[in-house]
């Protein structure tokens, strides 16, 4: 299985810089990060109704893909307040028998599986890329392979999800998969989003998603709290009420990006600031639709009111 069918990354940042500079140090703060300590108790399948409107989408300071910065125009929607959770998609399993992708027999291997972020060990250099393994066994009861379980872990996102998996959930659900310009237009909740996951308080860094803190991939300070991720609802929701529209997971949009390749939005908690930095509303990667990792999920929209007014 060639984990190159995951395209999660494009251009690193400074990372071959970094791979030479394993010390400690490489990255400070004039003052510690404090952690997010508690989550959110929120009734399961809560959505949020946004009048949509215009709005600037996409960003020139980034990436190529986010490029250009332009003005797009969405109806009204309601979006769930979070991911979607272990428990959720569990409910959805215990009702139709559903399998997942992650399930089936893979076609390359014959066997089922799929891909697992797994820290490099030792020193010396590392080749972009080689952290991901495909992992016999991993879907979303065990999102890191037989051993992991999510029995401790029923309010975290779902994840080892598929564009197919993500998409039969929503269908039951009677909702359906945001489009990258609706998931954008809520992630930027009127352009009060920052392009970093802190905010500063009294001189303090506050985690305002769940992402990686160090220097990727080498080692993870765990500021925020979480080393993977987190339960839903753990960090401050932006504007709109919605937690976790950056960091935590990627999320599928129904967006296409190619043939059987889909667009994921949000970042995730291994995304860092010397790697990948796409903890930001504008960011967008391309993945495989067939393909789940353990850092993939999603949320679920309902329509409201179309552009010209009708619902």
């Amino acid at each position: 299985m060639s984990i190159g069918r995951i395209s999660l990354w494009a251009t690193p940042i400074a990372f071959a810089a970094a791979l030479v500079i394993f010390g400690g140090g490489w990255l400070t703060r004039s003052s510690p990060a404090q952690s997010a300590t508690s989550c959110s108790q929120l009734p399961e399948d809560s959505m949020i109704s946004l009048a949509g409107g215009g709005f600037a989408i996409g960003s020139d300071e980034f990436y190529p893909e986010e490029r250009p910065r332009r003005r797009a125009i969405v109806g009204g929607f309601a979006i769930r307040v979070t991911e979607v959770t272990n428990a959720e998609f569990a409910a959805f399993v215990e009702a139709t028998g559903y399998v997942t992708v992650a399930e089936r027999p893979a076609p390359e291997t014959g066997a089922p599986g799929s891909a697992v972020f797994v820290a490099p060990e030792g020193g010396g250099p590392i080749r972009p890329m080689s952290w991901w393994h495909w992992v016999e066994g991993a879907n979303w009861r065990q999102p890191e392979g037989p051993g992991s379980s999510i029995e401790t872990r029923m309010d975290h996102p779902v994840v080892q999800i598929a564009y197919e998996d993500a998409a039969s959930y929503a269908t039951w659900a009677e909702e359906r998969l945001p489009t990258e310009d609706e998931w954008e237009f809520a992630a930027s909740a009127g352009g009060t989003v920052s392009n970093t996951p802190y905010r500063t308080e009294q001189g303090q860094m506050i985690p305002i998603a769940n992402t990686w803190q160090g220097l990727f991939p080498l080692f993870n300070t765990n500021d925020d709290g979480y080393v993977q991720s987190a339960p839903v609802g753990c960090f401050e929701a932006n504007a709109f009420g919605l937690h976790d529209m950056i960091g935590n997971v990627w999320e599928w949009t129904q967006t296409p990006e190619g043939q059987s390749v889909g667009t994921i939005k949000g970042g995730s908690f291994l995304c860092a600031p010397n790697y990948c930095m796409r903890y930001r509303p504008a960011a967008r990667e391309a993945q495989e639709t067939g393909l789940g990792t353990n850092h993939i999920g999603f949320r679920t929209v309902r329509a409201t009111t179309a552009i010209n007014g009708e619902t």
